[in-house]
């Protein structure tokens, strides 16, 4: 911990502390406090990340604390995310209630939304959210037209409801209409959309409740398209099922079971687009299949394949991530690089022209997390700050305009 020298601010510096952490805190994580040359307390950072802001007016009194994002979510329309406060905030679309907070209207400026506590990890389907808490227990809420909510019925959720047949829940993966989810036994159960075989079932009939995925063991990660579903094997292989119409399962025919995609190991992430597929492998290098015709793989054509092809010119990525057409990856020294379909500006260069090999995105570094939504982006810098850019049709980048895309980063936080 950081030492300093304490003004006159020494007991309203204990007692923000005292509120913020609770007792239980300290036993599991290491929190810095921050001064400026004032000696008022600037911020506090929770394992070297930032955690809380403190801003104050020219007498010196606090005027607020600002908690930063600890993870975002991009959907179709909507973005959300968890603050470090354990709050949930959403902007964008809402016209499903996808943002969670009771209504139905869209907001352009992040408003805070469900009242969910103990939230861990949440994920932005296409106009439907869901959310994972500490104990392993599944929530959801938005557009439930094929029963993506998993809540046995088709009534949209303008608020959270509970998937109360799912416990021990790992991670979860939302596509357009479905959602697979991986539990903490290694199983893998899945519900909503299914006319392509996308739920892994063997039928391709829509499912409002979770049905368990059999023929796969060992999954580590899952990822999900407009209409086909990845997994990843501890083994390093990759397999998919659901649709197939751009060879984004890999080679053969579309198919509502489990498959190993052939030419590819070594993978440690999965990610899927709309119709194309795409993966790290552990030399850091990318590899992708299926759809390309604006380019998405990044092999300089726009030539479709149905085996994995190699990312142009790029190592040393740490994290991928696929939108609707475009494809998008953080390297190990913070930058960000993107390729496919610009139409929205969602590569993030300053133009609307796709481009079929990564290119940098511009004024963007320190990047440390990202994700992307079916036309927009959002990263989280190392000092906290949160960054979008691409479209802005319903007010998904969060900078107070419902139109105006943007095709480089804007600030949020």
């Amino acid at each position: 911990m950081r030492v300093f020298k304490l003004g006159r601010c020494f007991l309203l510096t204990i007692s923000l502390v005292l509120l913020l952490l609770p007792i239980s805190a300290f036993a599991k994580d290491t929190y810095e406090y921050h001064y400026n040359e004032l000696n008022r307390l600037d911020r506090i950072t929770k394992n070297n990340k930032p955690f809380f802001y403190f801003n104050y007016d020219a007498n010196g009194q606090l005027t607020r604390k600002v908690s930063v994002m600890s993870m975002v979510s991009a959907g179709g329309d909507h973005t959300i995310g968890i603050k470090t406060d354990g709050t949930i905030w959403g902007w964008g679309g809402n016209t499903y209630g996808q943002l969670g907070n009771g209504l139905n209207k869209s907001s352009q400026l992040p408003i805070q939304t469900s009242t969910l506590a103990d939230i861990e990890s949440i994920i932005a389907g296409y106009q439907y959210t869901v959310a994972i808490n500490r104990k392993g227990e599944l929530w959801s809420w938005g557009n439930n037209t094929y029963g993506q909510l998993g809540d046995g019925t088709t009534t949209k959720r303008l608020e959270p409801v509970q998937i109360s047949i799912l416990t021990g829940i790992k991670s979860v993966a939302a596509g357009k209409n479905h959602v697979v989810a991986l539990k903490s036994d290694g199983t893998l159960w899945a519900w909503g959309r299914n006319q392509n075989g996308q739920l892994g079932d063997g039928t391709t009939t829509d499912r409002i409740s979770p049905v368990q995925i059999n023929g796969i063991t060992g999954v580590v990660s899952i990822a999900a398209g407009e209409s086909h579903t990845v997994a990843l094997k501890n083994d390093g292989t990759v397999w998919t099922w659901g649709y197939n119409g751009y060879s984004q399962l890999g080679e053969g025919k579309a198919r509502s079971i489990p498959a190993q995609v052939n030419g590819i190991t070594g993978v440690v992430s999965v990610a899927a687009g709309a119709n194309h597929t795409v993966t790290l492998k552990k030399d850091g290098t990318v590899w992708a299949w299926g759809n390309n015709y604006q380019g998405q793989l990044g092999n300089g054509t726009q030539t479709r394949s149905a085996i994995p092809v190699q990312a142009n010119g790029l190592g040393e990525v740490t994290t991928i991530v696929a939108g609707g057409d475009h494809t998008v990856a953080l390297k190990n020294n913070g930058t960000v690089w993107a390729w496919g379909t610009n139409y929205w500006g969602q590569l993030g260069d300053g133009t609307r022209t796709d481009h079929s090999s990564p290119a940098q995105v511009k004024g963007l570094d320190e990047v440390e997390s990202l994700v992307s939504g079916t036309s927009h982006i959002a990263v989280i810098k190392k000092d906290g700050t949160l960054w979008t850019w691409g479209s802005n049709s319903s007010g998904q980048l969060g900078n107070d305009e419902y139109k105006g895309n943007s095709t480089t980063p804007i600030l949020v936080y």
